[in-house]
């Protein structure tokens, strides 16, 4: 895979079996490996052969025998067609991944959202030929010192609220965060990752950008943020490297900006203040109704902002652990304010399913990949690919 950050994943050549014409592409078993975040020995136990098998496989230097290539697709939950077609093309070269953290307790988590992003792209791409997406509408920017790679914090606000302007957007609050990203270009997909603590992240491919959420979190408030912070690094940080993001204090400083950018976006300067009448927590609670913004974000706005003190802050974080509101608020969960789902994907899926452009065993074999990632991705109801309804016929009497 090409990309500018350390995770680089090198591919090697497909392995061919001469004798009996059975063939591997051996970067296809390493993304299936990785996608289930497993070493090789996990791997190789799972399915009863040797850690050295499994690398020479992915090396391609050996290829399995049928039992055991049956095994591995079982154990890695993909088709056979998987492993032996090649890697389905997508908008362009993958700019860097915008993970939240980086370092060894964190690298099998990255290196799966590396494939998870790459198998996004392709799924946009494979339907970019018949249907027309969202013009891309988002605009770019960089610091304005020669000497710091970092903006001021009133940079950043200057720039949430041009970006504001450039959607169209007043002072008030933005209904549907997820709709309005979509409505500018930005392909969103929401696919569940269980067992890992991944919020989201963003990326680009060629000219097309990307925001993958993670489908556990409940609060829609805490999602809203999680797609602004990432809005916030494509339209600061487009210009970022992956070398960068090695360095921790360089990624936390960036982090850092993402989240500024999304309290000023979500939260304006200019028209939020007007509404902050206390410093008593249940006064926070009518606000999330209206701006669809967590409590604890609202008070690090004000804190931001200096709307409150010091001392005036550190009391409302006191009664927010008091509460036990630090992992679930209320207006959380199902039956609090609605998660905002992604429809662009599933609107043009089913588009070109229902016109007849693509019948849905076309899509499935542009892509190879389970059936059921493709239906997460692109937010399609579950068993959607693998339903083939036969239509009905009339008899008539002669």
């Amino acid at each position: 895979m090409e990309n500018n950050t350390n995770n680089v994943i090198r591919f090697p050549k497909a392995a061919r079996d001469d004798n009996h014409g059975r063939r591997l592409i051996p970067a296809r078993l390493l993304e299936a490996r990785l996608a289930k975040r497993l070493n090789q020995t996990e791997v190789a136990n799972l399915i009863g052969v040797s850690r050295q098998a499994i690398s020479s496989y992915e090396l391609g230097d050996k290829v399995p025998e049928p039992p055991t290539m049956h095994a591995l697709a079982e154990a890695l939950e993909q088709p056979i067609s998987f492993f032996t077609k090649e890697v389905t093309p997508s908008f362009g070269v993958f700019s860097t991944n915008f993970f939240r953290k980086t370092g060894a307790d964190t690298k099998r988590r990255n290196l799966a959202c590396e494939v998870f992003a790459r198998w996004l792209s392709q799924t946009a791409y494979v339907f970019d030929e018949v249907t027309n997406y969202p013009k891309v509408d988002l605009p770019a920017f960089e610091p304005q010192s020669r000497t710091s790679p970092h903006y001021e914090d009133e940079e950043i606000e200057d720039i949430a609220e041009k970006v504001r302007e450039h959607f169209g957007l007043g002072l008030g609050p933005i209904s549907n965060v997820v709709r309005l990203l979509e409505t500018k270009g930005i392909i969103v997909s929401r696919v569940q990752i269980p067992d890992e603590n991944i919020e989201a992240f963003s990326f680009w491919s060629g000219q097309r950008p990307f925001i993958f959420m993670a489908s556990e979190k409940e609060s829609c408030a805490r999602a809203r943020f999680d797609a602004a912070h990432e809005l916030g690094h494509l339209v600061l940080h487009r210009w970022v490297g992956g070398e960068d993001l090695e360095d921790k204090e360089r990624l936390k400083k960036i982090e850092s900006e993402a989240d500024r950018f999304a309290g000023a976006f979500l939260l304006p300067r200019r028209s939020f203040p007007n509404e902050i009448y206390s410093p008593r927590l249940m006064a926070f609670v009518e606000l999330k109704k209206r701006w669809k913004v967590s409590i604890a974000a609202m008070i690090y706005r004000c804190k931001n902002l200096g709307i409150f003190d010091d001392q005036q802050i550190t009391n409302l974080y006191k009664q927010i652990s008091f509460k036990k509101w630090r992992k679930i608020e209320p207006l959380d969960g199902p039956n609090g304010l609605p998660l905002e789902q992604p429809i662009l994907l599933r609107r043009v899926s089913e588009l070109v399913v229902e016109s007849g452009r693509r019948h849905k065993d076309e899509i499935k074999a542009a892509l190879s990949f389970a059936p059921e990632m493709i239906e997460q991705l692109t937010g399609l109801p579950k068993g959607y690919l693998s339903s083939d309804r036969i239509s009905d016929f009339d008899i008539t009497l002669k």
